[in-house]
């Protein structure tokens, strides 16, 4: 008891000391408490609503950042591996290009090699004729020559059956040799 009623007086004292009055006191904190229920109901309740609907927006916009990281990381790695299905495409592509640029090089050198065979072979052929009349009016020229000469060594001019005769042996002989 002793120290409830030191309590008290020293209560009182302060009381006393600062001037506070009881009556004053008790309306003073019967306002506060209107105010604060005021506030409370007025603006802290809407402010706490708020306040829970931001940070649930918050912790959705979270959950949709990492949502959209993983779909960016799926998104690169299919970039990736189009990039790298592309590359593969393209060298394929010019690869198959090379074949047939290849291909193509060696039926153009093969048609070069037969033009120049059929070249060379109409050469020979045309060379063979060329040949051929060649021997013919050498012939020819030997028979006459032959005739000539032999008109001359008899001294006379021979008949139409002599001239075949030693134009045949004339051609016949050029012939063998």
């Amino acid at each position: 008891m002793i120290a409830l009623a030191s309590v008290t007086d020293t209560a009182e004292k302060i009381v006393n000391q600062f001037g506070i009055d009881a009556n004053m006191l008790i309306a003073q904190c019967v306002n506060f408490l209107l105010v604060a229920l005021a506030i409370w109901f007025l603006a802290f309740k809407k402010i706490l609503s708020t306040m829970k609907e931001r940070e649930k927006q918050i912790a959705d916009s979270l959950k949709n950042a990492d949502r959209i990281k993983l779909e960016l990381e799926e998104t690169e790695k299919k970039q990736k591996e189009t990039l790298t299905e592309a590359s593969m495409e393209a060298k394929k592509t010019v690869s198959v290009a090379q074949e047939q640029a290849k291909s193509l090089l060696e039926a153009q050198k093969e048609e070069a090699r037969k033009e120049a065979d059929a070249i060379v072979a109409k050469a020979k052929s045309a060379m063979e004729l060329e040949r051929q009349n060649i021997l013919s009016d050498a012939r020819a020229e030997i028979a006459s020559l032959v005739i000539l000469t032999t008109t001359k060594v008899l001294d006379r001019d021979l008949s139409e059956e002599e001239r075949l005769r030693f134009t045949e042996k004339a051609e016949n002989y050029a012939r063998q040799n």
